[in-house]
């Protein structure tokens, strides 16, 4: 049970929603129910929640939509529900932003186990490792005023984009970044789908970590998609 927590429900079938509602009130969450993509994104403008549950097939603005929205301004974690149960689909939700795909029918038990792993490692990363204006993990520490990077006590010499992708991932640790999120979020510019200048930044980041600290990884490769910061 995880008490004050705000969970929004966004489907529009009116039964679903409301036995996901139920369960997830009985386990100790606040929620509110969303039927429509509209309905969703003016709660979500006048409302802060930990989490969202959300369908794809939405009258209004589509689930697709809404999770594009979203991401642009909010970093809670998004479990995507849908009947689309095509690897293309979940591989395409979760290059959208999603951190979680639940394939329709669920079970309320799995469901309400992916909500609490998604709270919990979102809480564990957004307050307990945030400390004034540094961010740890792991064994590493990122200060973001002066722009150091220590592993194990022993600074580590990055370049600009180098950190750059470093803190992007650590202030984003539910997060798969493709390339072109990367690119785009680092370099300020379109991708034009050139995959080696992030792959070679990613490589030389990784090396130089894992020379500081051989026992950890710091960064995930998430097949088919991108890259995220390794648990």
């Amino acid at each position: 049970m995880d008490l004050n927590k705000k969970i929004l429900v966004v489907e529009d079938d009116w039964d679903i929603n409301g036995l996901l509602c139920k369960m997830l009130i009985q386990n100790g969450y606040e929620v509110r129910g969303a039927y429509s993509g509209s309905e969703a994104k003016m709660c979500i403008e006048q409302f802060e929640y930990d989490l969202i549950i959300l369908d794809l097939m939405l009258p209004g603005i589509s689930g697709e939509e809404l999770l594009n929205e979203i991401r642009k301004r909010h970093v809670m974690p998004i479990i995507v529900a849908s009947a689309k149960t095509s690897a293309e689909d979940k591989i395409s939700v979760l290059r959208m932003g999603a951190d979680d795909f639940i394939s329709k029918p669920f079970d309320i038990n799995e469901v309400l186990a992916r909500v609490e792993a998604q709270l919990r490692r979102y809480t564990k990363f957004s307050s307990k490792n945030i400390i004034s204006n540094k961010l740890i993990h792991k064994n590493l520490e990122l200060d973001i005023d002066s722009r150091q990077v220590q592993v194990n006590g022993k600074e580590v010499s990055l370049t600009v984009r180098e950190f750059d992708i470093l803190e992007l991932l650590i202030t984003n640790p539910n997060k798969v970044f493709t390339r072109a999120n990367l690119f785009e979020s680092v370099w300020k510019d379109d991708f034009m789908g050139d995959d080696n200048t992030v792959n070679v930044h990613i490589s030389n980041l990784r090396s130089k970590l894992s020379k500081v600290d051989k026992d950890n990884e710091y960064i995930q490769t998430v097949w088919g998609i991108g890259f995220k910061l390794k648990d």
